[in-house]
C-alpha cells in the first residue's frame, strides 16, 4: 500500500520558516519524482516545487523561488520543503506527491499518489 505522509505544517508569522517533511512507503521512492503542491482557501490546487528521482533537477513557482527549497533523502524515503520568508498568501494546506518519470514536472494529473495533506497558515 503506497502511503505518502506530510508533517511540519502549522502556524507561523509573516517573516517566519517552516520544513515541510514527506515521508513515502509502500512504493520504490528513489526512482520517481516528487512534487508539493498546494491549495489556498477557496481556490484551486496549484503547484509549489518539483525535483526529480536524484535531486539533480527542480523547478518552483515564480511565487515562491528565492524562498523556498525542495530537497529529497532517499535513504530515508523522504521530500523536504524549506520555506522561508513566509507571506500570509501562502497559507494553504500543502500535498506533496509522488510520479514515476525521469523530468520534472510540474502537472497535478502527471502525479498519481498524493499524502492527505498539512495545513499552513501564515499571520500578517
Amino acid at each position: 500500500q503506497v502511503q505518502l505522509v506530510e508533517s511540519g505544517g502549522g502556524l507561523v508569522q509573516a517573516g517566519g520558516s517552516l520544513r515541510l517533511s514527506c515521508a513515502a512507503s509502500g512504493l520504490p521512492f528513489s526512482t520517481g519524482r516528487m512534487g508539493w503542491f498546494r491549495q489556498p482557501p477557496g481556490k484551486e490546487r496549484e503547484f509549489v516545487a518539483a525535483i526529480n528521482w536524484s535531486g539533480s533537477s527542480t523547478r518552483y513557482a515564480d511565487s515562491v523561488k528565492g524562498r523556498f527549497a525542495i530537497s529529497r533523502d532517499n535513504a530515508k524515503n523522504t521530500v523536504y520543503l524549506q520555506m522561508n520568508s513566509l507571506k500570509p498568501e501562502d497559507t494553504a494546506v500543502y500535498y506533496c506527491a509522488r510520479s514515476q518519470g525521469a523530468a520534472v514536472t510540474t502537472t497535478p494529473s502527471s502525479y498519481n499518489y498524493w499524502g492527505q495533506g498539512t495545513q499552513v497558515t501564515v499571520s500578517s
